[in-house]
């Protein structure tokens, strides 16, 4: 095992908004990106899957209202709900989620 510095990690990914996983706790996969600003268009997964914002914020909309989760705070996205990130999201985010089958 070894320490991630989660910041750092984020940062010099090649691009924002494409993670990095970092491992496996069971069969959830731990992963982290940097947010740039710019929106992502509505998703929804079969799984639940969780938000952690490190620094910065996460602008969300689920199921047509706005959320706002800032930088230790973490939010949880219900199995099948829509969700996207509106313009003004940055930082650092992990996502802890079930992969695609």
């Amino acid at each position: 095992m070894s320490v991630v510095n989660l910041a750092e990690t984020a940062a010099v990914l090649p691009e924002a908004w494409s993670s990095r996983r970092l491992g496996l706790v069971g069969t959830a996969c731990v992963k982290v990106l940097r947010m740039d600003e710019l929106p992502v268009e509505e998703e929804s997964h079969g799984a639940a899957e969780a938000l952690l914002v490190l620094d910065g914020r996460l602008e969300l909309e689920v199921a047509g209202m706005p959320v706002s989760v800032q930088a230790g705070e973490l939010f949880m996205v219900a199995a099948g709900t829509a969700h996207a990130v509106r313009p003004g999201s940055r930082g650092t985010l992990v996502i802890v989620e079930q992969p695609a089958e």
